[in-house]
């Protein structure tokens, strides 16, 4: 590991500053997990590191009238335990239990789990692959079991965030603070496919970090879940996943789905939300064969690689059985 230095932040100002000051050669941290491991194998070599927990405010769940507020700096393990979320999130809280080992949750925080970079074992090792500047996807023509089967190109990695599906099902917004200020945006477009940005995950500029989540309360008989299937039982990350939520109503013909969500992971390189799932259960009753169909649909833009065709079958299966809890 390079040689670095290490500042804490007092204020989400004194953090932008210091980024700022040093762009191209800083960069926030805050449980580190991800961005430790990075820096141990050379490829990110930050001068400065900017540590973002000596910061009041952004550990905090709360909500504020009809909004529930998740400060970045949150970890994974008061996430999970938070019964606020537990009960107006439910999605949230099952992302967050299977979210690696306890000890990672109780390092990791939100904001770092949103921002981690791929774990193709190309961009981590000596590869100079599009994601570190090269000109090559080495995982096009190689190895790519646990590579994108939707919105891959030019590069098929898979965004590895658990929280990030579920918080895009339930609407949430996303607050930045920066040099030019602080803006809000929904999550849904703080992530962004290599066809915008083949070197970056996300539109975070340099100076810029993710300070806050906000969760619109859900409305009443609002239903939400998060199904992740891994390759070991615990401390992995997902082959692939879905979150789903669902609000009925009555119709004529008994209850029907009046608003639904899906976001799928670990099957694209940003967390993929499935508008034509959602459409197959608008207007349904919630059963197997709308369930089922509704699978189909999310699966029919998919595009597998050579050795990841298994996906599809399995995420119509994941995706099945996360709308069957819900029914």
């Amino acid at each position: 590991m390079k040689a670095f230095r290490h500042k804490n932040a007092r204020t989400v100002k004194e953090a932008v500053t210091l980024l700022q000051q040093s762009a191209g050669k800083a960069l926030p941290i805050a449980g580190g997990s991800d961005l430790l491991g990075e820096m141990k194998d050379f490829i990110e070599t930050p001068d400065l590191l900017v540590n973002l927990k000596a910061i009041p405010g952004l550990n905090k769940i709360e909500q504020k009238g009809g909004t529930i507020s998740i400060g970045a700096l949150v970890t994974i393990a008061d996430l999970a335990e938070s019964s606020l979320v537990r009960t107006q999130l439910a999605a949230v809280a099952e992302a967050a239990v299977v979210i690696a080992s306890p000890q990672i949750r109780n390092a990791g925080t939100v904001g770092g789990n949103l921002c981690q970079r791929p774990r193709c074992w190309y961009y981590r090792s000596e590869f100079q692959c599009l994601r570190k500047g090269g000109t090559i996807c080495y995982a096009a023509a190689g190895e790519n079991r646990y590579h994108a089967i939707l919105g891959g190109g030019p590069s098929f990695i898979v965004h590895p965030s658990d929280l990030a599906p579920p918080l895009i099902a339930l609407d949430a917004k996303a607050r930045i603070a920066g040099p030019s200020g602080e803006r809000t945006i929904l999550l849904e477009q703080f992530f962004v496919l290599p066809t915008v940005n083949v070197r970056r995950e996300n539109i975070l500029k340099p100076g810029e970090i993710l300070t806050e989540i906000q969760v619109p309360v859900p409305q009443n008989g609002t239903r939400s879940t998060y199904w992740k299937q891994m390759e070991r039982e615990m401390w992995d990350f997902a082959l692939v996943s879905a979150a789903v939520v669902v609000r009925q109503s009555n119709g004529p013909q008994g209850k029907v789905i009046s608003h639904a969500r899906v976001v799928l992971g670990g099957v694209a390189p940003i967390p993929w939300r499935s508008k034509e799932a959602e459409a197959a259960l608008i207007g349904k009753p919630l059963d197997q064969a709308n369930a089922a169909l509704a699978a189909e649909e999310a699966l029919k833009p998919a595009q597998p690689l050579r050795d990841n065709a298994f996906k599809v079958d399995l995420t119509k299966a994941v995706l099945r059985g996360a709308i069957l809890r819900l029914a």
